[in-house]
């Protein structure tokens, strides 16, 4: 593996003590494999490394190294535990999110980790950037490793800023102007239930969030909900000003199911009341040829690598998609995320 630097750099070993020069770096940066650069690996010269301790007293690397790199993958720290990953994901972010009602909590540590939203084990949940249909979203999403798959469940990532780049002008333009519509329908026995999401059994209680949160809804036949929310497709990093690819129109579009499940969903439903569909922000159609080239692009830019236990990655979730690759056997993947953003605190576009 190329070692590219370390924690002390070589200016900050000049400014140190004489008798700290002999010191070791407590860790060691590398990428997976020569001429990679996503993601930073960060791993201990020792295993023994207290990785609590360490972080906390490492907050600015670490946030450094996250924004140029956007994932950081924590690697080698020995022993450690749902509890030790959920201390770590608050020494980098105090306020982590724990009213997602779209993952389930998981019955470890204080309350804020989930377990991945349950998607089939043989299909592939494709590329996106979390909560980006929502009008709040988590700047950073934390990955914990309790157990790799038998075969398979890795979590690629891709960066959004060559995803942009990546995508013809022509093509971006449309959800630049327009930007994106999400349209959900919620029917019994097709995902999770209105009253699972919304964490509420009160239809009151549901259209008050809606109306706070910019959500246009729609009461509907058997106790169905429908909800637009028309969100961007395309944003500047608060923080680097870079353009980003932003959204999930891959995991909403149609086009981007198995040919077969489309098939079997527009026999049972009309095109409007699918469970997920997106289109332009003014409500027009989306061709399933620029679902392709969008899809093609996050293929292309697309990086994955094998899970092992006790692996923490780290994603800045606005400048980082993510996805699951199919697997078998058992697989315990935590989640956890926190330092909430919403398009209010942006600044304006350059």
């Amino acid at each position: 593996m190329l070692k590219i630097h370390s924690e002390k750099r070589e200016k900050e070993k000049m400014e140190l003590p004489e008798q700290n020069l002999q010191q070791e770096p407590l860790v060691e940066t590398t990428y997976l494999a020569v001429g990679e650069h996503l993601p930073l690996v960060i791993t201990p010269q020792s295993g023994a490394l207290d990785l609590v301790a360490w972080a906390e007293s490492q907050q600015s690397f670490l946030e450094t190294e996250l924004s140029i790199h956007g994932a950081l993958l924590l690697r080698g720290f020995d022993g450690l535990s749902p509890a030790d990953f959920e201390r770590f994901a608050l020494t980098l972010c105090a306020d982590l999110f724990h009213e997602n009602g779209e993952h389930v909590p998981a019955d470890v540590g204080a309350g804020n980790l989930y377990t991945p939203v349950f998607y089939a084990p043989d299909k592939k949940l494709l590329w996106h950037t979390e909560n980006s249909f929502n009008v709040a979203w988590p700047m950073k999403i934390f990955f914990f490793c309790g157990q790799p798959a038998a075969k398979g469940g890795e979590t690629p990532i891709v960066d959004n800023r060559r995803v942009f780049e990546h995508i013809a002008p022509h093509i971006r333009e449309p959800f630049l102007q327009k930007g994106i519509m999400y349209v959900r329908t919620y029917e019994e026995g097709l995902g999770l239930p209105w009253q699972k999401v919304f964490r509420t059994e009160k239809r009151e209680e549901v259209e008050a969030y809606c109306q706070q949160a910019d959500i246009a809804f729609e009461w509907k036949d058997r106790g169905r909900l429908q909800t637009r929310q028309v969100r961007p497709a395309v944003l500047q990093h608060p923080q680097t000003g870079e353009w980003l690819w932003w959204n999930q129109a891959a995991h909403w579009h149609p086009a981007c199911l198995e040919p077969e499940v489309r098939d079997a969903l527009q026999m049972l439903f009309a095109e409007e009341d699918l469970p997920r569909n997106c289109f332009y922000g003014d409500g027009s159609v989306i061709e399933d040829t620029v679902m392709e080239a969008i899809c093609e692009a996050y293929q292309a830019m697309e990086v994955s690598f094998p899970w092992r236990q006790g692996d923490i990655l780290l994603l800045d979730n606005m400048l980082m998609a993510h996805a699951r690759n199919p697997y078998e056997g058992q697989r315990k993947i935590y989640v956890s995320m926190g330092n909430m953003q919403t398009l209010d605190d942006l600044p304006p576009t350059k």
